[in-house]
């Protein structure tokens, strides 16, 4: 089992930053792809980034050149940086990883609680 934790929510205003972190912990071989999703009042949740274990990124579109995602593997945490922010960033995002139990097991989806972020004037 695979616990995360998220932090680093807040409220900011347009054009301002927060950065998130997201931390696993408990019993797992390896962890492959970290990421962060988020969900916006009234629309499903979306892919906004992810990390490989080798290192490549994903991004959403409407997040490039703005966030930057990156992780720590000693720590077994992963990071968004989010610049630039607009209202339309707003949501609760959520840490996700894909973690295997043992090295030939298939990997299982995590997810952590969410963190709120709330863009506004």
């Amino acid at each position: 089992q695979v616990q995360l934790v998220e932090s680093g929510g807040g409220l900011v205003q347009p054009g301002g930053s927060l950065r998130l972190s997201c931390a696993a912990s408990g019993w797992f071989f390896s962890i492959d792809a970290m990421g962060w999703y988020r969900q916006a009042p009234g629309k499903e949740r979306e892919l906004v980034a992810t990390v490989r274990s080798g290192g490549g990124t994903d991004y959403a579109n409407s997040v490039k050149g703005r966030f930057t995602i990156s992780r720590d593997n000693t720590k077994n945490t992963v990071y968004l940086q989010m610049n630039s922010l607009k209202p339309e960033d707003t949501g609760i995002y959520y840490c996700n990883t894909l973690a295997r139990d043992t090295s030939w097991s298939a990997p299982m989806n995590y997810w952590g609680k969410g963190t709120l972020v709330t863009v506004s004037s």
